[in-house]
Order: structure tokens, then sequence, then C-alpha cells
């Protein structure tokens, strides 16, 4: 059965991989191509968002979260474009697998290939793998490979970072806004998620330590960065009965609380602390809308975890019209605590004030 992220990929082959080639992936065939609205992030020949067109290739997203990454504590996970400018390249890590495939009198292999793992040893990663919902799995030229795309692109737009990116900004004081708190929330909040076994904490630790005072001998301005002191310890000694002496280490996720296999990986957010904070695979997820995180880019704001996109919303408001943050002073905002740029407060097909019904 030939799976929507291959429908998708031979589409984008035929037409290529421009804005006003990608397919729908909710209308099918009913949607002719991704036309970009002047404004709004949506397609203007099915309604439907930028998001469920998932525009661009594997190399535009490598564009798009390294320059995320870059100037922060991540930015060990990109490498410099040359010639680019100073612009940075997420370093992907992709996978292998190849497997035997026993069958008559010749042997035979299956390959797997995963758009992404996690870093470190691949028997870790694929014991990660293992543990995440067959649908999460970004294995290439699967719906989850696509899914992994379609959340790059909600969890991380790129106008939630670059000013480039952004239609609405309408000064320099807006812009001066936008730049200190991407600024700030690379400094402050971003990481990305480490996968170890339970214990490997404060190994994780040394090596970061280590590769800062790297960087710093090597010349390079590295991002200021505060240690987190731990707020609890994610091991706790279990006293056994009055004979016996030894102590039982009992590890427990942040998320659900229930225990961690000290034999099964486990994923350490560096801003959490590494010695007070650990997840299943499966609970690292963003607070607010309990997706997974993608890539495990995670900020970490007042103890929780969030993905790009809600985390953003907690600082600013963001237009329910065009989708950007709002950096400036004045915007409309209805009971239900929704905002809007005035400008973008209206059907955007006929441009009527949503409080006036029209046709659309």
């Amino acid at each position: 059965m030939t799976s929507t992220m291959e429908k998708a990929t031979a589409k984008q082959s035929v037409g290529g991989a421009g804005r006003g080639a990608a397919p729908c992936l909710l209308c099918n065939e009913s949607c002719s191509g991704f036309q970009s609205h002047s404004w709004r992030k949506a397609c203007t020949a099915c309604g439907c968002s930028m998001v469920d067109h998932a525009l661009g290739s594997h190399d535009d997203d490598d564009q798009h979260v390294g320059s995320l990454l870059a100037d922060s504590v991540c930015s060990h996970l990109t490498a410099k474009v040359k010639g680019g400018g100073g612009r940075r390249l997420y370093k992907r890590n992709r996978m292998i697998v190849t497997n035997p495939v026993v069958s008559g009198k010749d042997p035979t292999f299956s390959t797997t290939t995963y758009d992404w793992v996690p870093t470190g040893h691949q028997k870790l990663a694929m014991q990660y793998m293992e543990l995440l919902p067959e649908c999460w799995r970004p294995v290439s030229g699967t719906d989850g490979a696509l899914e992994r795309r379609k959340q790059l692109l909600s969890q991380l737009p790129a106008y939630d970072q670059d000013p480039m990116q952004c239609q609405s900004l309408a000064s320099q004081d807006e812009i001066s806004s936008m730049l200190l708190f991407v600024k700030h929330y690379k400094q402050e909040v971003l990481g990305v998620g480490e996968v170890a076994l339970p214990g490997e904490g404060e190994a994780l630790r040394e090596t970061a330590i280590q590769r800062r005072a790297k960087e710093c001998s090597e010349g390079k301005a590295a991002p200021e960065h505060q240690d987190h002191e731990p707020t609890h310890s994610n091991t706790t000694p279990i006293s056994s009965s009055g004979m016996e002496n030894s102590v039982k280490s009992d590890y427990r996720c942040t998320g659900c609380l229930k225990d961690i296999n000290k034999e099964s990986p486990a994923v350490y957010a560096e801003r959490a602390g590494y010695s007070s904070a650990m997840w299943h695979p499966t609970c690292f997820v963003c607070s607010q809308c309990g997706q997974g995180l993608v890539d495990l880019v995670y900020f970490w704001s007042n103890q929780k975890l969030f993905c790009g996109r809600h985390y953003c919303q907690t600082v600013w408001p963001r237009c329910s019209g065009c989708d950007e943050l709002i950096f400036c002073q004045s915007f409309h905002t209805v009971t239900d605590g929704r905002t809007w740029h005035h400008h973008h407060y209206c059907c955007w097909r006929c441009g009527e004030s949503l409080d006036v019904p029209c046709q659309h």
C-alpha cells in the first residue's frame, strides 16, 4: 500500500518542491497545489494551512533548524555553510539499519532508513525508536517521516525566529523586540534533549562542560548559559530490610512520575538539570499541546517543557489570522482570548470584518 508520504513525494517530484507545487495532504487530488495567500499561512486554492502542504524539503528543514540552533547552547549540532555568510546547517543525525532476511538459499537484506534519530550509539538510538509508537517513527517514505516534517513546520515556525520571514512587523521597534526575544530564548530557554540510560546524566553534564571549554579555547563565542542546580533528584534511595546494607536506585520519569527501567533509554534536558529530570521517550512532550517534541527540540520555562510554538505564545500573543507573533502594543482581542493584528481581523477571502457576516 502506498503511504501518504510516498504519494506526496511523487507529486512534488513531478511539479518541483516550490511553493506553487506542493499538494495538500488533506485535500489530496482536489488541491492543484499550494497557492500562497498574501498574509495568511494558508493555501488560497483549498484553504488548508502551509503545514498541511508540508512545503519544502529536508534541505530546507536543515537550514531552518540550523538557524534556530545557531548562537545557542545547541550550536554544536550545526555546521557552518561554506560561503553562506555565517549561516548554520543542522547536522541532522540519520541512520540506516540493514537486517538479513532469511528466505530460500540466497540471503537477502532489508534496509530501513530513519530521517532522524537521537545522537549517540546506534544501539541506544534503536532502543529509543522501538519505544515510540510506530506512527512517531520517522522512517523514510512513511507517514511517520511526513508527520515529523509537519511537526517541524508547526512546532518551530520560521516566522517565530526570523524577522525576514514575517510580514506583519510594522516598525523598527517591533523588529528589535523580536530580535531581543529570540536572543533571550536561545540563551536561556532553548535546548535539545539527549538520550542516555538512567544514571548517565552526570556523564552528559561533564561532556557539555568539556564541549564549552573546547569552544572557548578555539575562540568561539560561547552562548551565555547558566548551570541549572537540581531542584529534586530522580535517584531515590530505597533501603532494604534491616539485615541488608544494599541500596536500590529508583529512576522516575519527570512527566508521568512512573519508574524508568535502568536498562531503558531516557531523555535528558540540560535546561532542566541533568541530575534532576529525565523522561520516558513518549513523555518528552509539550506541556500545552501534548505532541512529542520533534527531534527532541524543547523550550524549558517555569519547570515545564514546551514546543517552540507554545513557548512563544506564553510570552507574546499570536495573531489568529496570520499566525505570527504580535509585537505591536495595540491589537484586537475577543472574549475567548484569541488575538489578531487589527488589519487581520477579517475574512481572509473577502476582507470583511469578522464582526460582519459574509458568504465565506
